[in-house]
């Protein structure tokens, strides 16, 4: 049964869907401290502060996912979206990386932002987007899985709740996407 707060959260979710002023506003300060934990997931799964402000990031992704077409059809549906926008976040800064590293003439990034991605990360980041890109056409729920648990550093069983599947399907969806990715992109990631 749905806590009151993630009841809460699917009644704001269907506010906003439906264009009523003032609801996004009040949905940020109840998935706020959930966004953030995903955030600090990743930031804790690349190795530390050096790696991605977890503030900076969790912004970056509101803002990308809040700035479009607010058609969530539910919490699960809301973390998935998250998950993508932290992933293009993440996917951004290391193209943007990539550049400056080879002299481009790219904007200049705001001092926090050279902490999203360091330079030595950037391209196997890229690498590992370009094959979870390949993967996505071939099997999208398998994909949904790598971003969720990977981006979002979400466990099998937070990942299964997301995806309304069981930790079982997931267990196994998990096991075949890394083996599909690894042989796509080897040891670069």
């Amino acid at each position: 049964m749905p806590s009151e707060s993630q009841q809460d959260v699917t009644r704001l979710l269907s506010r906003v869907r439906e264009g009523e002023q003032g609801a996004l506003g009040e949905l940020l300060p109840l998935v706020y401290d959930e966004l953030r934990a995903l955030a600090h997931n990743v930031r804790k799964q690349r190795g530390g502060s050096e790696t991605i402000n977890t503030t900076a990031l969790v912004h970056e992704a509101y803002e990308k996912f809040a700035g479009g077409e607010a058609d969530w059809e539910n919490r699960s549906h809301f973390f998935r979206v998250a998950a993508k926008a932290m992933r293009q976040v993440l996917v951004d800064y290391a193209r943007a990386q990539q550049t400056v590293k080879r002299g481009g003439n790219q904007k200049p990034l705001p001092l926090e932002a050279e902490r999203y991605v360091p330079t030595e990360k950037a391209g196997p980041l890229l690498a590992l987007d370009e094959a979870l890109s390949q993967l996505s056409v071939l099997d999208e729920r398998l994909a949904e899985t790598v971003e969720l648990r990977y981006f979002v550093g979400l466990t099998i069983s937070e990942t299964a709740d997301v995806l309304q599947r069981s930790t079982a399907t997931i267990k196994r969806d998990w096991s075949t996407a890394r083996a599909w990715l690894h042989d796509a992109i080897g040891d670069a990631a």
